[in-house]
């Protein structure tokens, strides 16, 4: 059997991209991968992410979120750790143990938008779209 993939994904509060991220790789990599998510400052799961992965089929509503110390202080290795927030907030993800490939992708904040619900819905789908590209890109370029 295949070695699976270890990854994890980053953002500031593990609300909305890094959890986006995470069930969209679950769902698209399948079994290839071992995805977690985590956050720099673990908060609220974001009711937007919540509500455009449930226009896909995917609930995450009960997902905790999670502090990527966790991971860090638990030595707990990945083969990729993802960053999906801005690049300063990148920048502040501790070096994981092991030969871990660092990506970064920036996607905008969700717990930013501005507007009534309708327009940082149609926001939040967007962000959600472009995660889903990027994963794809991801699944389909990466080998264990």
């Amino acid at each position: 059997m295949e070695r699976k993939i270890k990854v994890l994904f980053v953002c500031i509060h593990n609300s909305a991209r890094s959890q986006i991220a995470e069930a969209l790789l679950k769902k698209i990599g399948g079994d290839r991968f071992e995805v977690q998510s985590s956050g720099l400052e673990p908060g609220k799961l974001n009711p937007l992410a919540v509500e455009v992965m449930r226009e896909m089929g995917i609930d995450i509503s009960t997902n905790l979120t999670k502090s990527v110390f966790d991971f860090f202080t638990s030595g707990t290795l990945f083969d990729y750790v993802i960053t999906v927030c801005d690049g300063a907030s990148a920048e502040k993800c501790p070096i994981l143990p092991g030969i871990t490939k660092r990506i970064h992708w920036s996607f905008e904040d969700p717990a930013a938008l501005e507007g009534d619900h309708e327009a940082k819905l149609t926001a939040a789908r967007r962000i959600r779209d472009e995660i889903q590209a990027a994963v794809e890109v991801f699944v389909n370029n990466t080998v264990a």
